[in-house]
């Protein structure tokens, strides 16, 4: 929840604006001087500060300043009842969001705090992206020599300058959210949002409001107005994974924003206008659900203008030795271990498999066998495929053990998640006793509470 933090040494202001916000779904805490409130901020930095200008003490202003140091990214909204241009031209210039007079009406103050706290989470979205730009995506981040993939990597230097439409086809697990970022931040709108959304994951009743947004009271539950993902995604670029699971009716409605860049909120009448750039992904034949009455021809095409083919790991083998060498580096390092070696044997059985998962299979794979192995060497024996035994027998006739052997990195994550807990336990919570109980390093058990949340 968004926490608001109100400055005013009038008791009164604080109760109107708590009772107004918090009805707006914020958290709202308050302090009586600027000092005090500079120290809550300092302990738990709020979402947004609104503050008096005029208090004992330390100034609005001053407050200004010094939660500017605490949080360059914070808004900040200056009250006061003795407003001037000068001092509304000084607020602005010293880095407040906005100025309001005394008295105002609560409706006025809502505005601007929905305003401030959208302006935050841009902030903070886009912060967070710049941040995967330098470690995610960039092109020897999508890992790839064969000719296939060096055609898509020049593919995306041709397309990402245009404002073209692009398709990015391929099975799941490919890597068609890293190809649809490459293309995003390799273009001119790279310093714009790059939203992404999953339609398959959606239900059809919901995914009309995600895209479009809705306005207060359009159904039930709809308490406040809010923006949708193409409104978001204004001047940048909306990525929609698994766009041919949308519904028909849906289809036509995206068809128009593609065509006008216009479209309605949910339950409002006023047309809105975005410049936004749209790649689609599908892991399914959409000529083939065209033909079957389940897709729009007109969107196809639309969507269509420049497709990228995404060939499953199967058919680029040759990538498979820089994929595994690529996430050992990665995952050694996450698990603060020494870089681990391959046995040569042990690759070729990895080139050799069919990996029905793609790339995130093999990140999976080679992640698991990073964190379960205890020796610097990583033989075949420190990989298992689905073919070999996934659940522990009930007996030794049951159990088959096939010749290259079994790891016990095949127990699937919820078994390994209840036999940490049970080691916990019986370790008493002691962890350099429970991770002797299950044979690994101190710090490798670590990792994995971390990564199950124990």
């Amino acid at each position: 929840m968004e926490e608001i933090l109100v400055i005013d040494d009038e008791k009164k202001m604080h109760r109107i604006l708590q009772i107004s916000l918090e009805g707006l779904g914020f958290h709202v805490s308050s302090a009586s001087t600027g000092l005090e409130g500079i120290e809550l901020a300092k302990t738990r930095p709020p979402s947004l500060v609104i503050t008096d200008m005029k208090m004992p003490g330390m100034s609005g202003m001053e407050v200004l300043h010094e939660i500017k140091n605490i949080g360059e990214e914070i808004p900040v909204i200056i009250m006061t009842a003795y407003g001037t241009v000068e001092t509304a031209v000084e607020a602005m210039k010293a880095g407040a969001f906005d100025y309001i007079l005394k008295p105002f009406d609560i409706s006025e103050m809502e505005v601007v705090v929905e305003k401030a706290i959208r302006y935050r989470r841009l902030s903070r979205e886009n912060e967070q992206l710049r941040t995967e730009l330098q470690s995610k995506y960039r092109f020897d981040n999508i890992i790839g020599r064969s000719n296939s993939m060096q055609r898509i990597f020049q593919m995306i230097t041709q397309i990402a300058p245009t404002k073209s439409t692009v398709l990015i086809r391929g099975e799941s697990g490919t890597g068609k959210e890293l190809v649809a970022g490459a293309v995003h931040y390799h273009s001119n709108r790279s310093s714009m949002p790059f939203i992404k959304l999953n339609c398959g994951a959606i239900p059809g009743t919901l995914l009309e409001s995600e895209l479009f947004g809705y306005e207060r009271g359009a159904f039930t539950g709809a308490e406040r107005q809010k923006p949708g993902r193409f409104e978001l995604a204004d001047g940048g670029t909306l990525f929609l994974d698994e766009i041919g699971d949308m519904d028909m009716l849906l289809q036509v409605k995206i068809l128009r924003v593609l065509q006008n860049g216009e479209f309605e909120r949910l339950g409002g009448t006023q047309t809105l206008r975005v410049d936004v750039r749209m790649i689609a992904a599908t892991n399914t034949n959409l000529e083939q659900r065209v033909r079957e009455g389940r897709f729009r021809e007109d969107l196809y095409y639309r969507i269509n203008v420049v497709p990228i083919d995404i060939p499953p790991l199967r058919e680029r083998r040759e990538d498979i030795p820089l994929l595994v060498h690529h996430c050992i580096d990665k995952y050694s390092a996450e698990t603060h271990q020494a870089k681990k070696t391959i046995l040569p044997e042990a690759m070729e059985m990895l080139i050799h498999y069919d990996w029905p998962g793609n790339v995130r299979e093999l990140q999976n794979m080679i992640e698991r066998s990073v964190v379960l192995t205890r020796a610097d060497i990583l033989t075949p024996r420190s990989f298992t495929f689905p073919n070999s035994p996934q659940k522990p027998a009930t007996s030794l006739n049951d159990i088959t053990i096939p010749e290259q052997g079994v790891s016990l990195s095949d127990l699937v994550e919820e078994m390994e998640k209840s036999y940490i807990k049970k080691a916990l336990i019986q370790a008493e919570g002691v962890q350099i006793h429970t991770a002797e109980l299950l044979h690994i390093t101190r710090k490798i058990l670590r990792y994995k509470m971390e990564k199950y949340g124990i």
